[in-house]
């Protein structure tokens, strides 16, 4: 048996993604998405979501690329701290690489996590919304020191679901990889990764938090169109994986914004909304299932 969820990342990040990801729910394959507590246009995706009841949304924790919810006084092993204090807009420090080079030294304080992630999580539900499931902007969770207390916060706030942000060996033909070499060098950073996997499965299984079995379309980001959701379609393993993307339209609000994801949000929504996205995953065998029928 092979199930599979569709979820778009950054709801809430423009009006332009918020659109897009509607289109891509309504017309297309997308089965779940993951709202930013701290986007610029949350307040209009909890309003389209609340027209979309088949959506399963969940939050999309940012913990780097961005202003957090809490006082940065509070989280100050997270905020940039030359960012520029007259105006009081401390930031996450940007950039996965400089995270990642704190998280394996040990200098990201899992307290600051635990209470940043609650609040996000807790302005989801104060606005409404259900929340279903939890990832994390760059998938930071992958790493153990973002982990433990990421699920700390979800089981105090009563979400029990996670992405498994680690991908199968072979999450495209060899010929497929080797055609793209942007792709290639994501599959081999994230190939490097990979040793965090066991870890987070137990972790997860300790917690009682459901998963799915891994992740696909981290390596295509920002390239992924028609031809590669086919490739990645036609080597979905046995069990339940979800699928990731980041549909949405290249608008003024979109330009202006923080994010290397621009016209390729553009090319993702057609392949997810094209008749033969579907096609394709039926005539494959593959069932589209949401986060939240992964919690029944």
């Amino acid at each position: 048996m092979r199930r599979l969820i569709v979820n778009a990342d950054d709801f809430g990040f423009t009006a332009g993604v918020n659109r897009g990801i509607v289109e891509a729910h309504s017309r297309g394959v997308v089965t779940s998405s993951t709202l930013m507590a701290n986007g610029e246009a949350f307040s209009d995706a909890v309003q389209l979501a609340q027209t979309m009841p088949q959506l399963s949304v969940g939050c999309h924790v940012v913990l780097i690329d961005g202003q957090p919810l809490l006082d940065p006084k509070t989280i100050s092993s997270l905020v940039d701290q030359n960012a520029d204090r007259n105006s009081g807009s401390l930031r996450f420090r940007d950039g996965i690489r400089g995270f990642a080079m704190r998280a394996l030294a040990g200098r990201l304080d899992p307290r600051e996590i635990e209470a940043e992630a609650t609040a996000q999580i807790r302005k989801l539900q104060a606005a409404g919304i259900v929340v279903s499931h939890l990832d994390t902007h760059k998938h930071t969770h992958l790493f153990p020191r973002v982990l433990r207390p990421l699920l700390q916060a979800g089981a105090a706030c009563g979400v029990r679901a996670l992405r498994n942000p680690f991908g199968p060996r072979r999450p495209l033909r060899s010929g497929q990889l080797l055609a793209r070499p942007g792709v290639w060098t994501r599959y081999a950073e994230m190939r490097v990764l990979q040793g965090f996997a066991a870890s987070f499965r137990a972790a997860a299984e300790k917690e009682g938090f459901a998963t799915p079995d891994g992740t696909l379309g981290v390596e295509v980001t920002g390239v992924l169109d028609e031809t590669l959701f086919r490739g990645i379609a036609s080597t979905i393993p046995d069990g339940t994986w979800e699928f990731v993307c980041h549909p949405g339209y290249n608008d003024a609000d979109l330009c202006a914004a923080k994010t290397r994801l621009r016209e390729s949000r553009e090319t993702e929504l057609r392949a997810l909304t094209l008749p033969e996205a579907r096609n394709t995953l039926s005539q494959a065998g593959i069932e589209l299932i949401s986060y939240r029928d992964l919690c029944r």
